[in-house]
């Protein structure tokens, strides 16, 4: 089960990752873009980096309820097989 844990994570890492990617790529090399205000007056830079916060948390959770418990947590449980 560890290795299906790993792999999740893995995965919700990859997804993580390209999210962020994609807001480094934008402040890099599209500048202006980041700049603009969709709602309210708020910048979408402001916008984009609550909404890394937000992913992050939902990704965590994502990653909570997908993961199964490993033997030795079954095991401290008393669970049985």
């Amino acid at each position: 089960m560890d290795t299906h844990n790993s792999r999740i994570g893995l995965v919700l890492f990859v997804v993580y990752l390209l999210l962020y990617g994609g807001f480094v790529f934008l402040n890099a090399f599209a500048a202006e873009v980041m700049s603009t205000t969709p709602i309210a007056g708020v910048n979408l830079a402001i916008l984009y980096g609550f909404g890394l916060i937000v992913a992050a948390l939902v990704l965590a959770l994502v990653y909570g309820f997908l993961c199964k418990p490993t033997d030795d947590e079954t095991a401290a449980r008393g669970d049985k097989k």
